[in-house]
């Protein structure tokens, strides 16, 4: 960038010697950002990692406060958005150095769940020239007295990782959150910052209108490589067990790694195995959001000084903090997405121009083609992931109580500044009025509750919250993400004989350390003496006192490991299609490992390697039951829901389906009647999605849990209470209700509506399931077989498992099933 000599002329003298004083030049998008701050702009800034995207974001900010006159009155300058409370604090933490090495007169705080109400208030009263929070305590803010005046002076508004809160209800939230700012402070610049996008034009839209997108090309290229294990590659699980000495190994020979799964199980159970293998003694821990927080401080802190070799982790360390020292990232099992992928890639070797190191240690034959697929779609640097979306009416109707808890809001100019947020540009005037009734009223069906009637309409047309206890009932229960009700882990000294609710076991469980939280269905599948394995640790289930879990510290060689809630990332329809390509391509089947290579050939000579857009769908007898295998390869959440849909329609038939299991490739149903003479293209047909669909959603439990987090989003019930907090059963029973009431009186009401569009959406991915059948209409082949083919194999090994399972014992059943299933298919 020397050689460009106006780029000098961007940075005032303070700012210019700095840069010089470390050999640094200004970056190509730090150049933009402040000429589009000159001309009143932001702009979404697509760097890659390591380019300085957060220097950027700030400088012009930076800039501008030098140049300022001290000010008579504080007031908020700059605010900064991150999707982590660690990111915030990292961030501050790195800003902080600029700021005192230049000299600079300005002041900068966090705002988070853990900073004190005391500060809080502070802060208030006294706001920092920047402020760095979460999106949470924006709507926090926005929720309180005076919100506007605070605001008024904005000049710069920073979304971090914008790419990972834009496709989600937080972003919906933060959306309109960003566009009653808005309206508040019009001159601010809203700057939005990334390193993987997709569909640049759609998150620009998303920052709002109008906004320029700058980008910085080049970079390293990544040195990403899968790895050929010289064990036996399993046919099915998730374990990855055969991969760990290798991996022991790269991290042996590695400055530092991260080795990221995809579920916390998965994290509890590779940290076990690396330290069963490390003879060396290597510093090796482990991180996920279970963990309490102050272990969780802990590692963090040893990784930022180097005393770590290694940390297992889950996408608890996904996002843009440095660690440094990192110089190689381990992905265990597939990344389920190339933009994921380089996302985790990103955090080893954290600077722009030189190469990130990764190692793709796949955990199956199918997560090879997928390991494969990913790191092609990486090379060739093409992105996946989510659309546009639209924004959540529940996640409006908690915004919509915002706004009535600080000054108030009028309806029409409410509405205006609503549908200038991306998600809801296309929100009706009918849908609004009714959104607004919901908060106002609860509806229809529910009007004559008075524990519904939270905004009332002043004389001068202005919404306000009913009373100060709706306020306060509010501000306790802001935000969209829902979690599973959860227990306190607290490990205890020796309890044998001690009954949970005695005096001496709450004397232990005060002397107790907490480990972390779980959910509260894990326990309730024990009982008191199992042991199972969390924190790193072996520990033995006592019983629950109060809302603590007490444990005990054990050796049992074989415990059981929790299958946690969510976590699970589905395959993206992006890498679907590749692996579906790999699969055709037999030219580049010599590419693969041996063992791969050798399952695929025996498919092609036993049944049939499909083009790349065909369903193959197998029928075959086993034993006493006949199955049905198909291999959609379009994720676990489709699958499953297009198992529902054909057992419906199979039962109709009067082939009397038995049950089916579904995999991220593969559905597998079997039946009593042979299924071979069906006509699939009648089975498969996209009509499924009509009345199939409606009769099975409304029958389903699904969709009750999918209207309880609806529900609570939307204000209509609370979890936290002053001085309490409901528990997941007493939730469940007053949102099941209300569900029930509004079913049979208002089938059409607000929440219902929100629910099905949740349901299709996420939980049962009727939308791309619907993508699916279009796709493969007239493009279905079917392969009659007389026994089990080697692609059938891994989605019948799924059948029967349990969500929490032991170690070696399960591995040494699940191993006989193999074999005897391998042995049919391979003969």
């Amino acid at each position: 960038m020397a050689d460009d000599p106006h780029l000098p002329s961007l940075l005032p003298p303070r700012f210019a010697a700095w840069f010089g004083a470390r050999g640094w030049e200004l970056r190509p998008h730090q150049a933009g950002l402040i000429g589009a701050a000159r001309r009143g702009q932001g702009g979404l800034v697509i760097a890659p990692t390591g380019g300085g995207k957060t220097l950027a974001g700030f400088l012009p900010s930076l800039i501008e406060l030098e140049a300022m006159p001290p000010r008579v009155h504080p007031a908020l300058h700059t605010l900064y958005i991150s999707p982590l409370k660690a990111l915030a604090t990292d961030v501050a933490r790195n800003l902080k150095a600029p700021v005192e090495e230049m000299g600079l007169d300005l002041t900068l705080e966090t705002r988070t769940g853990d900073t004190s109400p005391s500060r809080r208030q502070r802060q208030r009263a006294k706001p920092p020239d920047i402020l760095l929070t979460t999106p949470e305590q924006l709507a926090l803010l926005i929720a309180s007295e005076h919100a506007g005046r605070f605001f008024g002076d904005l000049r710069a508004v920073i979304i971090d990782e914008v790419h990972a809160v834009a496709q989600s209800k937080r972003g919906d939230l933060l959306a309109l959150c960003l566009a009653t700012l808005r309206t508040w402070a019009p001159q601010a610049r809203h700057i939005g910052l990334s390193a993987t996008v997709r569909d640049p034009a759609a998150l620009a839209r998303w920052l709002g209108p109008e906004t320029p997108i700058i980008r910085h090309q080049g970079g390293a290229s990544a040195n990403i490589s899968v790895l050929d294990s010289e064990a036996r590659i399993p046919w099915s699980g998730h374990s990855g067990r055969h991969n760990i000495k290798e991996v022991y190994q790269a991290i042996k020979g590695a400055k530092m790694s991260l080795v990221f799964v995809n579920t916390r199980s998965q994290a509890e159970m590779t940290f076990q195995e690396l330290w069963r293998v490390n003879e060396d003694g290597l510093p090796i821990a482990l991180h996920h959001g279970s963990l309490d927080v102050e272990q969780r401080r802990k590692v963090e802190a040893a990784m930022a000084v180097g005393k770590l070799k290694a940390v297992v982790c889950t996408s608890t360390l996904d996002l843009g903090i440095d660690w440094g020292d990192v110089d190689l990232v381990v992905q265990m099992g597939a990344p389920k997405g190339s933009s994921r992928l380089i996302q985790r890639i990103g955090r080893s070797n954290h600077r722009m121009d030189e190469p990130s190191r990764a190692l793709l240690a796949p955990s199956n034959r199918f997560e090879v083609l997928e390991c494969r697929a990913a790191v092609e779609a990486v090379n060739a640097g093409e992105l996946d992931g989510p659309g546009p979306r639209r924004g959540g009416l529940d996640v409006l109707a908690q915004h919509v109580m915002a706004r009535a808890c600080g000054d108030g809001f009028d309806g029409v100019k409410l509405y205006d500044e609503i549908t200038v947020a991306a998600p809801y540009a296309d929100l009706d005037w009918e849908t609004w009025e009714r959104v607004v009734d919901l908060v106002a009223t609860g509806g229809y069906a529910l009007k004559t509750y008075d524990r519904f009637r939270r905004i009332v309409k002043f004389p001068d047309g202005i919404w306000r919250a009913r009373n100060d206890d709706v306020r306060r009932q509010h501000r306790m229960n802001v935000g969209t993400i829902i979690e599973n009700p959860m227990i306190s882990v607290r490990q205890v000294s020796f309890m044998k004989g001690q009954p949970p609710g005695s005096a001496e076991t709450k004397r232990l469980m005060r002397a107790g350390r907490k480990l972390g939280e779980m959910e509260e269905y894990f326990f309730e599948m024990l009982t008191p003496g199992d042991t199972f394995l969390f924190a790193g640790e072996v520990l033995r289930f006592e019983g629950i006192s109060d809302t603590d879990a007490l444990v005990t510290k054990t050796f049992d060689p074989d415990p059981a490991i929790p299958s946690y809630n969510g976590g699970k990332f589905p395959l993206t329809t992006f890498l679907a299609n590749r692996v579906r390509s790999i699969l055709h391509d037999r030219a580049n089947w010599h590419t693969l490992p041996a063992q791969v290579r050798d399952w695929i050939e025996v498919q092609e000579r036993k049944s049939i390697i499909p083009a790349a857009d065909q369903l193959l769908i197998e029928t075959f007898p086993r034993g006493e039951r006949h199955y049905l295998v198909c291999y959609p390869f379009e994720g676990r959440l489709a699958h499953q829901t297009l198992g529902m849909l054909l057992t419906r329609r199979l039962e109709r038939t009067g082939l009397k389906p038995l049950g089916f299991v579904a995999s991220e490739y593969a559905l597998s149903i079997w039946a009593a009647e042979d299924m071979r003479g069906e006509d699939m293209a009648s089975l498969f047909h996209e009509d499924m999605l009509g009345d199939d669909l409606d009769v099975w959603l409304e029958e389903s439990a699904l969709m009750k849990r999918t209207f309880r987090n609806n529900a609570l989003i939307a204000g209509l019930i609370e979890r936290r209470m002053p001085k309490h907090e409901r528990s997941g059963r007493e939730i469940t029973f007053s949102t099941d209700l209300i569900y029930d009431v509004l079913r049979s009186h208002e089938p059409d009401h607000l929440l219902l509506k929100a629910a099905r569009q949740d349901a299709g959406e996420g939980l049962l991915d009727i939308r791309r399931l619907g993508e699916a059948l279009k796709r493969i209409k007239g493009r279905i082949v079917h392969a009659s077989l007389e026994q089990i083919s080697p692609f059938a194999v891994p989605v019948m090994l799924e059948i029967g498992k349990e969500p929490v399972f032991s170690g070696d014992a399960a591995e040494a059943i699940l191993r006989e099933a193999e074999d005897d299933l391998v042995r049919d298919a391979m003969s």
